[in-house]
């Protein structure tokens, strides 16, 4: 169980969204030196469950592959749907293929495509 002094954090965490989530990590990864991607290990008891949870998958990449005919409607697009700044989102539809997020649930994965492909780019989920 957690601390006292870590509720505080720990319901910050849960206010952030998706996408600030995914850059926490990364900069968690970067000043701490490590990987937050987990580490297979596979006995024959475990392989059953690692094969149902490969099934069902809860967490998807979310890439944009192309701007489009229209690069300021998917400008405003992608800015609604992060937290990117214009300059950073006007750098990411010029220089896509982009990747939004790395683990978005299935619902922001879903939002995040519908609304990008609203304004004429081409989004992969993985």
């Amino acid at each position: 169980m957690a601390g006292k002094s870590y509720e505080k954090l720990i319901d910050q965490i849960g206010e952030m969204s998706v996408i600030e989530l995914a850059e926490m990590v990364k900069a968690l990864e970067t000043k701490f030196g490590v990987s937050a991607t987990p580490v297979a290990t596979v006995s024959n008891a475990s392989a059953a469950p690692v094969a149902e949870a490969a099934a069902e998958k809860s967490e998807y990449k979310v890439t944009l592959k192309e701007s489009g005919a229209d690069k300021i409607k998917v400008i405003k697009a992608l800015r609604t749907v992060t937290t990117l700044g214009l300059g950073e989102a006007k750098a990411a539809v010029e220089g896509a293929p982009f990747v939004i997020a790395e683990a978005a649930s299935k619902d922001d994965a879903k939002k995040m495509k519908e609304a990008l492909e609203a304004a004429g780019a081409k989004v992969e989920l993985a």
